[in-house]
């Protein structure tokens, strides 16, 4: 693990976040492991309204203030002016909580008059998702968000990735010369009671997103010995999934302890992802110990080589087949779950922290060190 330098470690940071997807068990995650290392953290919530069990769960991390802002996120269609009303929220809330640096999980504004250095966060974005799932660039309609996320991107002080491989998918989408490292995420094994192992699989995700390619793994469902659960929102009905649900059960979405406790009962864990940057669901899965099953992208090879099997995210015939195979070789799977689990371990919650911490003292005394050159 690496050991922050103490001396320009932040005491405050200004974190943007969404309530809509990963980012937020990941900001969670991450403020959780700051405050106990001593700083504090203003989360500033933009897009769709947290949920109560959100912000109640936020609101248990000591040293978290929250605020919120009813704000379309970048990536949202038509979101230019939620994108400038934001950013002169964002202004109120530096000049109010005085951040030693800010932390965006976004893009866009970074390209702010910040007073204090910035840290842009690259989780994902429309031009690599469009390509991944489209296999073509994004249309002109995004040509604002391009420019945008570009000028964002190159204003930071310092743009961090999860996997080196979507590092350089950011670099070749928007350009060199970009202040880059690779910082992968962090979990923790949650603190539940030994479940038994279930004959199902599993997988998490949003129904309709076609990077998560769930549609994919519903087709061959009836083919299978044991039934697919599939935890995530969305109406199977409404995502033309209902003539391909024979033997699928339908979670709806889940509160974290609610999924922990399926990732603790399957026995195996499938992403078919044509396009996963990280993959949370994977790691919390592997956690647990399920076998995994992953679609065969670099990120996901780069992270779980040699503690997963990986398929070609559209042959459905080689999905079906392997997964087969999985439910009918209990030695096989029993080794691929422990192997999952010895991987898992590598991507703890306080390394990634404590890379953090080392990335914000950096670019603090980095910034600090060209003030002082300028003023001789």
């Amino acid at each position: 693990m690496l050991a922050p330098n103490l001396a320009s470690a932040p005491k405050r940071v200004l974190m943007t976040t969404d309530a809509a997807g990963g980012v937020w068990r990941y900001s969670l995650e991450l403020a959780r492991g700051l405050t106990g290392a001593g700083c504090e953290v203003v989360l500033a919530i933009m897009g769709p309204p947290a949920t109560p069990e959100q912000l109640g769960e936020a609101a248990t991390i000591g040293g978290v203030f929250i605020v919120e802002g009813s704000f379309d996120l970048e990536w949202m269609p038509g979101a230019d002016d939620d994108v400038r009303r934001a950013g002169a929220w964002l202004m109120e809330l530096e000049a109010a909580y005085a951040p030693d640096i800010i932390h965006l999980n976004g893009y866009a504004h970074a390209a702010l008059p910040w007073q204090a250095p910035v840290i842009v966060v690259a989780h994902s974005c429309v031009l690599s998702w469009w390509r991944a799932v489209h296999g073509e660039d994004a249309p002109a309609e995004w040509d604002g968000y391009r420019r945008r996320t570009a000028a964002g991107l190159r204003a930071a002080d310092l743009v961090v990735a999860p996997t080196r491989a979507f590092l350089r998918t950011v670099e070749a989408l928007y350009g060199p010369g970009l202040r880059t490292r690779m910082i992968w995420n962090g979990r923790d094994r949650p603190n539940i009671e030994a479940i038994e192992r279930q004959p199902m699989v599993l997988a998490a995700g949003r129904i309709w997103d076609e990077a998560k390619n769930l549609k994919v793994l519903a087709s061959v469902a009836k083919d299978l010995r044991w039934p697919v659960c599939i935890a995530g929102p969305g109406v199977p009905g409404r995502d033309d999934c209902a003539a391909l649900a024979r033997n699928v059960r339908w979670l709806g979405p889940l509160a974290p302890a609610a999924l922990n406790v399926w990732f603790a009962q399957a026995a195996i864990f499938v992403a078919p992802s044509r396009y996963e940057p990280f993959g949370l669901a994977a790691l919390e899965a592997a956690l647990a110990g399920c076998a995994l099953v992953l679609g065969d992208v670099p990120t996901l090879r780069e992270l779980w080589t040699g503690a997963a099997m990986f398929v070609p995210p559209d042959d459905r015939a080689q999905l079906a087949y392997v997964l087969g195979s999985l439910i009918e070789d209990d030695d096989l799977r029993t080794s691929l779950g422990r192997l999952a689990k010895e991987r898992a371990a590598t991507f703890s919650a306080a390394r990634t922290t404590a890379a953090y911490r080392n990335a914000y003292a950096e670019v603090i005394a980095s910034r600090s060190g060209a003030i002082r050159t300028l003023a001789h």
